[in-house]
């Protein structure tokens, strides 16, 4: 078959064409239909199923978190029930307003009956913080080292809330045991619902 040939075909007759030529121009028209419906056709529907199967990923880590929690539900109830009751009793622990002022007096009790000399004992003012209020207490106590170590441990047994806060000790005298020691202590009230 000759080049020459090829002028000659016409597309009215593609019937009577050679079956090489009638290969080639089948083989032809399959790949521009191919390519064509691939562009037109399946290329966009491939950016869809990129972004659904991205989808589908998300979706998926969202039940595994999901059925994690329901798995657990039962104990997060449980945990919550006795979270509850936890702060409950530390709430108890705090004084309300009313019990602030036997408070104090239970401080400087535990201070006087373990032996100490009170030189200031000054409660400032609240200090709001979320749900409760802090009381600080600026104490300047002489007495010995173990007299403070019982007076510390004494207002740790009481039953409210009373932390310790910059706490420095000196010496008093040069021939005494006894040392003075400037102490801040901190009580926190619970705001009651009036408040």
């Amino acid at each position: 078959m000759e080049l020459s040939s090829l002028n000659d075909l016409d597309f009215n007759e593609s019937g009577e064409w050679p079956l090489a030529i009638k290969g080639l121009a089948i083989t032809l028209l399959c790949v521009l239909i191919w390519v064509g419906g691939y562009y037109y056709i399946i290329k966009d529907k491939e950016v869809a199923l990129a972004s659904a199967e991205a989808k589908e990923l998300s979706l998926k880590q969202v039940y595994a978190a999901k059925y994690a929690k329901a798995v657990n539900l039962e104990a997060y109830k449980e945990q919550m029930k006795k979270m509850k009751v936890a702060f409950a009793s530390m709430l108890k622990q705090l004084p309300r307003k009313s019990e602030v002022a036997d408070l104090l007096v239970d401080i400087s009790r535990s201070g006087l009956v373990n032996g100490l000399e009170f030189q200031l004992f000054r409660p400032g003012g609240e200090h709001p913080i979320d749900f409760y209020a802090e009381l600080p207490i600026q104490m300047t106590v002489t007495g010995t080292y173990h007299q403070f170590g019982a007076f510390v441990s004494a207002v740790a047994s009481l039953p409210r809330i009373v932390t310790m806060h910059n706490f420095t000790l000196t010496p008093s005298g040069k021939d005494s045991d006894k040392m003075t020691m400037n102490i801040t202590a901190k009580t926190y009230r619970y705001f009651d619902e009036q408040e």
